[in-house]
């Protein structure tokens, strides 16, 4: 096991006490192939860009609620060419609701912009719940991929499977964009916009969304934007990383994790500094800190987040300078951009 399998087998028991049951099932059908985009960094053009006054990307405007689904993945070959059989994904939703009383319970009206989130190894979405609430208070819908080898369910979790994990996350996307022809109750009424897509991770989590927007293996031209939260560049995933424009980034990192060492989130950062590319330090924060909980650091996490994902899958021009104000606040956090900032390259273990 990896020094950060190692270090998070200690918040196993923890994870399998708070993690949720799961309801619901979807039928298996193949795989949409993304559509290929001639600028996959673009971001909306501002005749297209959301409006504040809908409250779209706004932090704290809508109440939220959840849903558990199941998709199953048909039998497919992984980026390294082995044949994988069905895979059974659990599915957590957040979504906005509605803010009309007799609407009670229903999404919010739509279309509605997605982000996909993939949690770290051995763990389900109830710890980032605190985050992940946060993002769907602010209009987007929210889909936790439970990864099927590696989730806190697992048996005998492993981060061999992690290459295959990218392939999870975009099936999931295009079931969920899809979800009214199949769903019923309450999400029959949820509307996603396929053009607004953003994805996230935390540690594993991480380490697979970086290979969504950066790997010539597995990039999902759908995704708009990408925020790696203490991640890494896996070594499994097959071809390179940043050949050809990729889009928008948003690194955080705590100073003091030991579990995916700051160097690692650098490497990144620093590895492509022509492009749309921010790093939010944390100073002193550890692994989980600042994505589990209440506390100084994950809301400065969920603010920049969410005005991250403001500029570059909702196309807000203004978010862009709340990036900064939100991001360097005195003694917890700095922000900085395309490859800038006092981050000297450090070691990167994983």
């Amino acid at each position: 096991m990896s020094i950060r399998g190692a270090a998070t087998a200690a918040t196993l028991a923890a994870a399998v006490v708070l993690a949720s049951g799961c309801a619901g099932s979807g039928a298996a059908q193949r795989p949409s192939k993304p559509a290929a985009s001639s600028s996959p960094s673009a971001t909306p053009s501002a005749s297209a860009a959301r409006s504040p006054a809908a409250g779209i990307g706004v932090l704290g405007k809508f109440r939220t609620g959840q849903r558990w689904l199941r998709f199953t993945e048909p039998a497919h070959r992984g980026p390294t060419g082995v044949q994988l059989g069905p895979r059974t994904l659990r599915v957590q939703i957040w979504y906005p609701l509605a803010r009309v009383a007799s609407r009670a319970g229903r999404p919010a009206a739509g279309p509605l912009p997605l982000i996909a989130f993939g949690p770290g190894f051995m763990q389900c979405g109830t710890p980032y719940s605190r985050l992940l609430r946060a993002w769907a208070s602010a209009g987007y819908v929210v889909e936790v991929v439970n990864f099927p080898l590696s989730d806190c369910h697992a048996a005998a979790p492993t981060e061999a499977d992690m290459v295959n994990q990218p392939a999870d996350m975009s099936y999931a996307i295009t079931r969920l964009l899809g979800l009214r022809a199949v769903s019923r109750g309450s999400l029959r009424a949820l509307r996603l916009s396929p053009h607004e897509i953003g994805v996230a991770g935390q540690s594993d989590g991480g380490d697979t969304v970086a290979a969504v927007g950066a790997s010539a293996c597995c990039a999902d031209h759908r995704v708009a934007a990408v925020a790696v939260l203490s991640g890494a560049r896996w070594p499994a995933f097959p071809g390179a990383y940043f050949a050809t424009k990729p889009v928008p980034m948003l690194f955080t990192q705590g100073s003091a994790d030991t579990v995916n060492l700051p160097g690692c989130s650098i490497a990144l950062y620093q590895a492509d500094p022509a492009h749309a590319r921010y790093y939010l330090d944390l100073f002193g924060a550890d692994h989980t800190t600042p994505y589990w909980g209440s506390n100084s650091f994950e809301r400065v996490v969920a603010k920049v987040s969410v005005a991250f994902f403001d500029r570059y899958v909702l196309g807000i021009a203004t978010a862009r300078p709340a990036m900064r104000r939100l991001g360097d606040v005195a003694g917890t956090s700095a922000l900085f951009s395309h490859g800038g900032g006092h981050l000297p390259p450090g070691p990167c273990v994983t």
